[in-house]
Parts: structure tokens; sequence; C-alpha cells
């Protein structure tokens, strides 16, 4: 890092580090977003498309900070040949670290930070629009009327009026899934080690796991993935559903057993599944394959379901989402740099 001196517009001058960052996973809105945001902190950003993994770290040898993604792999390995090169903070784009080795960050001194939050309504929007999608066969009404086909057989679907929906985790994305669906005139049960007032506020009706997977309708998960939560949705979770249950899951996903839930839906205990995260989609999602075989059967399996919907971890990709994390992720490298990092958005202090 070197030391450099800015005059600001208002005359007042301050001392600022730049810091040289190397950003894996970057796409061309990565760039654009991150690049914005960077007018403000005047950072020497350097733009990768690799993935970051074991192969790719060297990469980022002479680099103080090194900026990645959800599908970046930072395992042991990693961490030590980024400490031996050089880097000493972490900043993910994105609110989820498990995909990050926190021991192995603090046994080499490593700062981790993220972005908390950055739209929560980009994701509630997106978890009530993929069910909406799934549930009233739009996706299939597509396809079939550009091809001249406007007969309507196959495509019906249910009022979410009147229904029962479960929201696992009612923070600052399933509160706003909450209000919403409450919009819609649902019934509304939650699961959550805290209740949100909120919530309570609108109705929302607490509940332990078991019964809300038993008594609702739809289920729609916003709950971080941990070992306790690792595929709450398996097989003995499916076989208490109600039958012809809808699964919606915009969080994270080792949360659902693909597996389990491809045998749900051939027994016709899942009505119906929409997915914009998948548990092995590392090196699939964010790419374009469409030339290529698709290598993982499961969800090649899952692909040919009529009531599958799966998009590709899209739910965060809003105008706005994109601004808050590259603002975020700026202010967090300058704030390492001046030995000042708000506590809020710190995984590992350095």
């Amino acid at each position: 890092m070197r030391l450099i001196c800015h005059t600001r517009h208002d005359r007042t001058e301050q001392l600022e580090f730049t810091v040289q960052v190397t950003v894996f996973s970057s796409k061309s809105y990565d760039r654009r977003f991150l690049e914005q945001a960077n007018l403000q902190h005047g950072h020497d950003l350097r733009f990768l498309e690799a993935r970051l993994g074991p192969e790719s770290a060297a990469l980022a040898i002479g680099s103080p900070a090194i900026c990645v993604f959800v599908n970046d792999k930072l395992n042991a390995e990693t961490i030590e040949i980024l400490a031996n090169g050089g880097t000493r903070l972490i900043t993910l784009r994105c609110a989820g670290f498990n995909n990050v080795d926190v021991e192995a960050a603090k046994r080499r001194g490593i700062a981790v930070t993220r972005v908390p939050e950055y739209s929560p309504y980009a994701v509630a929007e997106h978890s009530v629009a993929i069910l909406l999608t799934i549930n009233r066969r739009i996706h299939r009404a597509y396809n079939r009327v550009r091809e001249g086909n406007f007969s309507i057989e196959g495509l019906l679907g249910f009022d979410l009026h009147g229904k029962t929906i479960g929201v696992v985790g009612t923070g600052r994305i399933g509160v706003c899934v909450c209000r919403i669906l409450a919009g819609f005139g649902c019934r509304l049960l939650a699961s959550d080690i805290h209740c949100n007032a909120e919530c309570v506020k609108m109705g929302v009706q607490y509940v332990d796991l078991d019964k809300l997977i038993a008594e609702t309708d739809v289920i729609t998960l916003h709950c971080p993935l941990t070992p306790d939560t690792l595929h709450m949705i398996g097989t003995l979770a499916i076989e208490r559903m109600k039958p012809g249950v809808v699964l919606i899951n915009t969080s994270r996903g080792g949360l659902v057993d693909a597996n389990a839930a491809v045998a749900g839906l051939k027994s016709g205990k899942i009505g119906a599944i929409a997915l914009d995260v998948y548990e092995e989609e590392e090196g699939v999602f964010f790419e374009d394959l469409s030339g290529n075989v698709l290598q993982d059967d499961t969800l090649a399996r899952l692909l040919t379901f009529p009531n599958v919907i799966i998009t590709s971890h899209q739910a965060f990709f809003t105008q706005e989402a994109m601004h808050n994390i590259a603002s975020t992720t700026m202010e967090n490298v300058t704030l390492f740099a001046g030995g000042n990092l708000d506590r809020v958005n710190v995984v590992v202090s350095p």
C-alpha cells in the first residue's frame, strides 16, 4: 500500500491509502459498478475473469487486497498461497461467507469483510416472481405462445390468496417476503430462532420448523447455510410436507438436498420447485454453457421436470443491489487501508 495525499473539492486535505485490489470472477457488470464506486476511493483495481482457487491464487501475488464472489474457493490451501503472496484483505462482494475457511484466514492474519446487506427487496421480489411463475406456469405459457400454441391445457395454477405460506428465516429478506405475501392475503407461518417484531405486527405466526413444513402450501427459504441448516429440506422433511407443496429457495443451495427433491418430484409429494441457488452451482451458474454437455446429472434431471424453474443465482441482480454491493466493497477496502474497519462488515478482524 502506498500513502498519497489528495486535495478534496472542499479544500480539506486528507491522507488516503491506495490499495491494489485483484477482483476475481469478474463479469462486465462487476467491472462497471465497481469502477463507478471506486471513483470516490481511487484504488487500483485489477479485474480477472478467473475464479479463485488454489490453481489461480498466484494471480493475486502483490495485491494487498482481493475481491471475491460466492463461487470463489477460499479453502486453507488458497489462503496459504494468498498470504504468502502478500494478501492481507479478502473482501467478499456478497453476504455469505461459507466458501471461506475462516480459521485459516485467522491463522494467517488475513482480514475478511463482506456486504451484509445490499437489497433485501431484490431477493424478496425475485422469490415471489419465481413463485408466481411456477404456480401459474408462465414459463410454459410463454414458450407455447411463441410457437403458436394457445392451448391452456396443463397450465392450471392456484390462488395465492388464502393459502398458507411458510417463511423459513425472517431477517431482512424474509420480512420483505412476508410483507409482499401479506398483500396477497396469504396466511403466514414463520420459523426462526428470533421473532421479528415487524412480522408479528403483520400477523405472522411463529412455529417450529416441523409444524411449518407440515402445514404449509408453499415453503420459501431465507436462512443462512450452517451445519444445522445443511440439507434442512431432505428426505425426512419432504415426507412430512403436504402433498403438492411448492418449494422456493433463493437463499443457499445447500439448504436443499437436490437428490431428495428429485425423489419428491417423482413421487408427487412436491408439486413444484423454483430455485435460484443450487448446492453444486460452482462452475455452472454465471457461465454460458450452452455449447457444452451438462456434467451434473442431478441438475440435468431437475431441468427435465416441467414443474421446476431454475434461475442462475440472479435474485440479487438489480441496479440498486449492484450499486450497494460495489459501494460497500470499496468502502471496506478504504476502511481496511486506514485501519478502521466497519465492525458490521467484518467476518475476520486483521
